[in-house]
């Protein structure tokens, strides 16, 4: 049976892709730590979506999420041999969110989560890609990363997330979102 308790990380450090340790507080352990709940969240998305080409096209983001996450994870000097994501996957994300945001309806205004549970999740996974997102950013604007493939793709992946929320709710049968200010 493997051994699954290392203990390498009881003084509070973490290892990176690489020849360092780092504070699990670090920044860089923190944007890979919200990159992966963001693949998570995107998991029960995944699992409670009533269109399998929802399911499909969010497997496909997770494998994504995992490239990005391994060169987050990797120190500044190996971060190049785990660079997976560039701009062909931000093309694809982009042609996928018009594909999908050409089949719902824009809301009026600002809406709030909750219309069915795909939606729902849908609409948790985007809030933690904006997290992560923002922790991403931050390493980019410290000189820590150098990829703005993986910037691009999370900024678009949080609005693909929005209109796929949309569109699993109409698919569940919502008329219309809920909105933060009711209609008068």
């Amino acid at each position: 049976m493997p051994d699954y308790f290392s203990g390498t990380g009881d003084d509070g450090t973490t290892g990176l892709l690489g020849d360092q340790r780092v504070p699990k507080f670090h920044p860089r352990p923190a944007a890979y730590g919200t990159l992966d709940e963001a693949a998570a969240a995107l998991g029960l998305a995944r699992a409670l979506a009533g269109e399998p080409d929802t399911q499909q096209l969010i497997v496909q983001i997770q494998r994504d999420l995992y490239h990005i996450m391994a060169e987050v994870a990797a120190t500044r000097d190996q971060a190049h041999r785990f660079r997976e994501l560039g701009a062909e996957r931000v093309t694809w994300l982009e042609a996928e969110l018009r594909r999908v945001g050409d089949q719902i309806e824009l809301p009026k205004g600002f809406v709030v989560g909750g219309d069915s549970a795909p939606g729902a999740a849908l609409d948790l996974a985007r809030t933690i890609v904006r997290r992560a997102e923002r922790a991403v950013v931050q390493l980019a604007h410290e000189g820590e990363l150098k990829n703005p493939a993986m910037l691009a793709y999370l900024n678009r992946l949080s609005s693909l997330c929005f209109v796929l929320g949309l569109w699993e709710n109409q698919r569940a049968g919502v008329a219309s979102p809920t909105l933060a200010k009711p209609e008068v």
